[in-house]
């Protein structure tokens, strides 16, 4: 591979990352939805669901570990690049430019950042499980 093609490589893994974490925002986003718009209480529906979500975000979390793992290998790579020949010419400059800006966050922060949501998200289902009203509220004629 050379330095044009591991960047490419960086990036790709940087949209991949990307797309997890908008997935994650969607579901949550859904599963909020879902329960808020519920009218009467089910004990059984509302563990079900966080049971799903909890899964669902185990599963979110260990994608988003692998992406970035991959995104710390190939940046490793970039950085102990040996360019040869032309291409030296060519990389230098790109290099002392775009190397700096190439940062991947600590995994410890992204793990708790998740968790944290995780633990709130299931926290906010519960929530809204305990507030509903046992009864349909009907609205009375004016």
């Amino acid at each position: 591979m050379n330095y044009s093609q591991l960047v490419q490589l960086y990036f790709e893994r940087s949209n991949a990352l990307q797309w997890y974490w908008t997935l994650y925002v969607v579901v949550i986003g859904g599963v909020l939805a879902f329960s808020s718009m519920r009218q009467r209480r089910s004990f059984i529906t509302t563990l079900l669901v966080s049971i799903l979500y909890g899964c669902f975000a185990y599963k979110n979390l260990g994608a988003i570990h692998d992406v970035t793992m991959q995104r710390y290998a190939v940046l490793e790579t970039i950085r102990n690049y040996a360019p040869k020949g032309n291409e030296a010419t060519d990389v230098t400059p790109v290099r002392a430019t775009l190397e700096p800006t190439l940062v991947a966050p600590d995994y410890g922060g992204i793990r708790s950042f998740h968790v944290t949501c995780d633990v709130l998200t299931i926290a906010a289902l519960w929530a809204m499980e305990r507030r509903r009203s046992r009864k349909i509220a009907v609205p009375v004629p004016v």
